[in-house]
């Protein structure tokens, strides 16, 4: 089964230059971003290739970016948040591309303009069950899966605005428990579930 992970950056810069010695402050709270891609991807001893992690840099300036590491093409990337948001960092050099062109920076590291509607989109054309994490929504349980593709779509430590949940329509909410944990620990628990 093939994961799929999307996390908003609500303050993440889409463009310029961030501080890789303040992620967590000067650079819109990049770490967190960074420690979904290394829980998202990483095992001890490899690369998960069934796994995809897409970013979604809010925080401007200018239009949002999205940037998608894909874990069965992945090369050259380290597991540690500074690594993995250098990698990041390379991607801002760049111009933010059209919504709806991909185009890989390097093996296994795309970017491309859009948020999580195009996300959302692009997902459903491919046939993925989307569920959204929701410490309020219905108890997850990785036995509803009937489907080759699954995605999840997570917030940075900040909740998800009006505008992106109405995007997110009527997807299915899941609770992984009445406590907001942090979006990599999400990932792990899904990870072990589905592995289990």
């Amino acid at each position: 089964m093939v994961r799929r992970f999307a996390v908003i950056g609500h303050r993440a810069p889409s463009s310029g230059k961030i501080n890789l010695n303040d992620l967590a402050g000067s650079s819109g709270r990049l770490d967190v971003l960074a420690r979904a891609v290394n829980t998202g991807l990483f095992l001890s001893h490899g690369i998960r290739d069934d796994t995809d992690i897409v970013l979604h840099l809010m925080g401007g300036p200018g239009p949002p970016r999205r940037i998608w590491f894909q874990g069965s093409r992945l090369r050259g990337v380290h597991p540690d948040e500074r690594a993995i948001a250098g990698q990041i960092a390379k991607a801002l050099r760049n111009p933010v591309p059209a919504i709806g062109q991909q185009i890989e920076l390097h093996k296994g590291l795309w970017h491309s303009g859009g948020d999580i509607g195009q996300t959302i989109a692009e997902w459903d054309r491919e046939g993925v069950r989307t569920f959204v994490l929701d410490a309020c929504g219905e108890q997850y349980d990785s036995e509803v899966h009937h489907s080759d593709s699954v995605g999840f779509i997570l917030s940075d430590d900040q909740p998800f605005s009006e505008s992106e949940l109405d995007l997110m329509g009527p997807m299915e909410r899941v609770s992984l428990g009445e406590k907001w944990l942090q979006g990599h620990s999400c990932i792990a628990i899904i990870h072990h579930s589905i592995d289990s």
